[in-house]
C-alpha cells in the first residue's frame, strides 16, 4: 500500500471515532493564504499533489481531489498509483464537492473540517450547499493526530522595512486604518490576512517559502494596536521600535485577549472572507460590520515610493534576464528544465538588492510548458535540447519591489504552428498594454481584449488574464485582477497587475507571454477621466516567433517601440558580452 493510501486509512479510523461521514481538507492555514507554510501543507501531504489550490474530501469509500484546469496534468499525475481519483472543476461532467457528498452520502451524514482553515464566510457557504442534507461539524483538526512528523509554527526573525522605501511610516499607516475605521463607525478591526498585516507593520518576515510575511494576527483599536505573533522572532532593538505603535503578543493570545478587549457595546470590523471560525468565536455579543480588510484597498494602491520601487526592481530584473537570455544557447545547448531557471536566479543574485525568488519557478520544456503551473521536480525535470518551446516563468524580489515575468523561449527551429500561436498569445499581451479605459473600469471588462484573437481562431486558455503584484510582498495580490470572473473592483491609479495571455496544447507545447503593468491616469475629457498602463517589465520578446504578417501596423509599431525602450534601458547596465544579443532582440521588426 502507497504512503497516500496508508495516510488516507488513519484519517478514516479517527473520522470513525469522531462520528464523522466525510473530511474536507482546503489546503490553506488560518489566514486563508494561497501559499502556506509547511505546517499547513495538508492537501499535498494527504494526497501527494503539490499545487497551490484545490480540495480535498475523504470519505470512508472515496478519496477525491478537485483542481481546476492548471492543474488537470499535474494532479492525474501526481495522484497516479494512489487511491485518490482527480475531479475536475468548472467542468460540466463532473459535480462540485457539495453536490457530490449529496449524491454519494446518506441524508444527514457529518462532514468535518478544521475550524482554524474555515472562515465566516467559508461556514456559510458550506451550510448553504449542504442545506438540510448534511450537516457541517468544524472541528479540531483531525490531522494532528495522524500526521507524526508535522512541523510546528514558524517564527523565523521578522526585519523593519525603511519608511524611506516603505513610503509611510507605521505611525501613519495605522492613522490610515483608524481613520476608515471612524468613517465606519467602527471601535476595532481584526486583520487576519497576513499580507495585509506585513504592509501595515512595515515588517517583512519568511515563514512562508518566497513570501515575505510572518505567521500574526493584528488587532487595531482607536488608540492601541495589538500584533499577535512569537515575540521570539524581534530583536531587542525592533521591540522598542515597533511597539511605539504596537504592543506584540504571542501568537496563540489573540483568542483570549479578543475575549477581554471586547465589550457588549463595542463594533468590530472584519472581513468574513479571512477571518477563521477559532478567531470568531471570541467575538462575543458586540456589533459586527464586514467589508474587505482597510488595509487591502490602501496596499493595492501604490504610493509614489513603492511605484518608484518596483520600477527600479522591473529595471534590475531586466538587467537580470539580459544577461541569462545572452548566455542561453538555444541553437546547440543542452540544459535541464531546472538548470536553466537556476541560471536566471544565478543572474538576479548577483545584484545585492535581490534578495530571492518571488516564486517557485516554471521552467516547462515542450509538452511541459503545456501545464501552466507546473513545477519541475528532480524526478519529473526534462532535458532542454533540439528544438521546442520553454515557459519560462519567474519572479525576483527586491528590497524595494516585486517582479513576475515569463518569456516563452525557442530553442532550435520553430514550426509554423508554433510561431502562429506565440504571435496569436503576443497580440493579446498587447492589446491589454494599449489598452485606454474609463475610471471606474473592472478588470473582467478588459479580460476580453487579450482573448479576442485565440477565440477568433476557435483558441483559448482557462486562468486569469491578470493577478494584482504586492510592493515586495506576495507575487499575487487583490483586490483587482484581470480575469472572466466578474468581480466588481475598479481598476486604479497605483493599482499593479499582470498581463499575461497563453496557450496551451496538451502533449506539445506551451506559450506564455507576461509583462506586469501599473494603472496610471491618461487623458481626461468630458466623458470623464480615462485610465491606461503602464508597462514595468523590461526584457525583450522572442522575435523568432513573431510572425510580422499576423500583426497590425499599430502592433509592428508597439512591439518596435517596446523594444525601443528595452533597449535605452539597458544598454548601460547590462553585461558587455550580453550587448549583442540585446541588439539583436530588440532590433525593428
Amino acid at each position: 500500500m502507497s504512503v497516500i493510501n496508508e495516510r488516507v486509512e488513519k484519517l478514516r479510523s479517527l473520522m470513525d471515532k469522531h462520528n464523522l461521514d466525510g473530511w474536507i481538507i482546503n489546503g490553506t492555514d488560518p489566514h486563508q493564504s494561497e501559499y502556506v507554510c509547511e505546517r499547513w501543507r495538508s492537501r499535498a501531504w494527504m494526497s501527494g499533489f503539490t499545487g497551490s489550490a484545490g480540495t480535498v474530501i475523504i470519505t470512508q469509500k472515496d478519496a477525491l481531489l478537485w483542481v481546476d484546469s492548471r492543474y488537470f496534468i499535474q494532479a492525474q499525475q501526481q495522484i497516479e498509483g494512489t487511491c485518490f481519483q482527480m475531479m475536475k472543476i468548472d467542468t460540466p461532467s463532473f459535480p462540485d464537492p457539495s453536490t457530490y457528498l449529496k449524491e454519494h452520502l446518506q441524508k444527514d451524514s457529518k462532514i468535518g473540517i478544521d475550524k482554524a482553515t474555515l472562515t465566516i464566510q467559508g461556514e456559510q457557504d458550506l451550510q448553504r450547499a449542504f442545506g438540510e442534507d448534511l450537516a457541517l461539524v468544524p472541528s479540531d483538526d483531525l490531522l494532528d493526530s495522524v500526521w507524526q512528523d508535522r512541523s510546528e509554527v514558524p517564527a523565523k526573525p521578522v526585519t523593519s522595512l525603511p519608511d524611506d522605501i516603505a513610503g509611510f511610516s507605521r505611525s501613519q499607516k495605522l492613522a490610515m486604518v483608524r481613520y476608515a475605521m471612524v468613517q465606519k463607525g467602527a471601535s476595532y478591526t481584526v486583520i487576519s490576512s497576513l499580507d495585509d498585516i506585513a504592509w501595515i507593520t512595515n515588517l517583512r518576515g519568511d515563514d512562508v517559502p518566497y513570501s515575505p510575511v510572518f505567521l500574526a494576527y493584528l488587532v487595531v483599536g482607536k488608540t492601541d494596536a495589538w500584533l499577535f505573533t512569537n515575540p521570539g522572532r524581534f530583536t531587542d532593538e525592533l521591540t522598542q521600535d515597533v511597539s511605539e505603535d504596537f504592543t506584540i503578543h504571542p501568537y496563540e493570545d489573540v483568542a483570549t485577549t479578543l475575549r477581554n478587549v471586547l465589550k457588549e457595546d463595542d463594533v468590530l470590523y472584519f472581513n468574513p472572507e479571512k477571518i477563521n471560525l477559532l478567531v470568531a468565536e471570541t467575538f462575543g455579543d458586540c456589533e459586527t460590520i464586514t467589508g474587505l480588510d482597510f488595509t487591502t484597498d490602501l496596499k493595492a494602491c501604490k504610493n509614489d515610493t513603492e511605484m518608484e520601487g518596483m520600477r527600479k526592481a522591473h529595471l534590475l530584473d531586466g538587467v537580470a534576464l539580459v544577461n541569462f537570455l545572452a548566455r542561453l544557447d538555444t541553437k546547440h545547448g543542452r540544459y535541464t528544465e531546472i538548470a536553466i531557471s537556476d541560471l536566471l536566479k544565478e543572474q538576479r543574485l548577483r545584484n545585492p538588492d535581490c534578495i530571492g525568488e518571488s516564486f517557485s519557478p516554471i521552467s516547462g520544456w515542450a509538452e511541459h510548458g503545456a501545464m501552466c503551473h507546473y513545477s519541475a521536480t528532480e524526478e519529473s525535470n526534462s532535458v532542454v535540447e533540439g528544438s521546442g518551446l520553454l515557459v519560462l516563468d519567474t519572479g525576483g524580489m527586491y528590497t524595494f519591489g516585486t517582479t513576475d515575468v515569463t518569456r516563452t523561449i525557442l530553442f532550435g527551429e520553430p514550426t509554423e504552428e508554433q510561431i502562429r500561436d506565440y504571435t496569436l498569445v503576443l497580440k493579446g499581451n498587447l492589446a491589454i498594454a494599449s489598452a485606454r479605459f474609463p475610471e471606474g473600469t473592472c478588470g473582467y471588462q478588459l479580460d476580453v481584449l487579450a482573448r479576442q484573437f485565440l477565440w477568433q481562431q476557435g483558441l483559448s486558455y482557462f486562468h486569469g488574464t491578470g493577478h494584482g503584484i504586492g510592493f515586495r510582498l506576495n507575487v499575487h495580490e487583490g483586490p483587482h485582477s484581470i480575469s472572466p470572473k466578474p468581480l466588481s473592483v475598479p481598476l486604479k491609479k497605483g493599482m499593479v497587475v499582470s498581463d499575461e495571455p497563453g496557450l496551451y496544447k496538451e502533449g506539445r507545447h506551451g506559450i506564455r507571454i507576461e509583462n506586469i503593468v501599473a494603472v496610471r491616469e491618461d487623458v481626461k475629457t468630458e466623458f470623464g477621466q480615462f485610465l491606461s498602463f503602464e508597462v514595468l517589465t523590461i526584457c525583450p520578446f522572442e522575435r523568432r516567433l513573431i510572425d510580422r504578417n499576423l500583426l497590425s501596423a499599430q502592433e509592428i509599431a508597439m512591439v518596435d517601440a517596446y523594444h525601443r525602450w528595452v533597449y535605452e534601458e539597458l544598454k548601460h547596465l547590462v553585461d558587455t558580452t550580453a550587448m549583442e544579443y540585446l541588439k539583436g532582440a530588440t532590433k525593428p521588426l
